[in-house]
C-alpha cells in the first residue's frame, strides 16, 4: 500500500489499525503505538511528534 499523500489518520483508517491505535494511546503501549505507525510508512522522525503529544516520549 502506498501512503503518499495521506494523513496518519488517513493511513490508520485505511490500514484498519485506527481502533488498535488509539487503544494503545489509551492504555500507554509506546512500544505497541510505534509499531503500528512504522506499518503505515511513518519513519521514526515522523513518530516522534506523535509520541510526545501523547506523552509517550520517555
Amino acid at each position: 500500500m502506498d501512503y503518499g499523500g495521506m494523513t496518519v489518520n488517513e493511513r490508520l483508517y485505511v490500514s484498519g489499525n485506527l481502533d488498535k491505535f488509539y487503544e494503545a494511546i489509551k492504555t500507554k503501549d509506546k512500544e505497541t503505538v510505534i509499531k503500528i505507525l512504522q506499518e503505515v510508512q511513518l519513519n521514526y522522525m515522523n513518530i516522534l511528534p506523535i509520541l510526545k503529544n501523547h506523552g509517550l516520549e520517555q
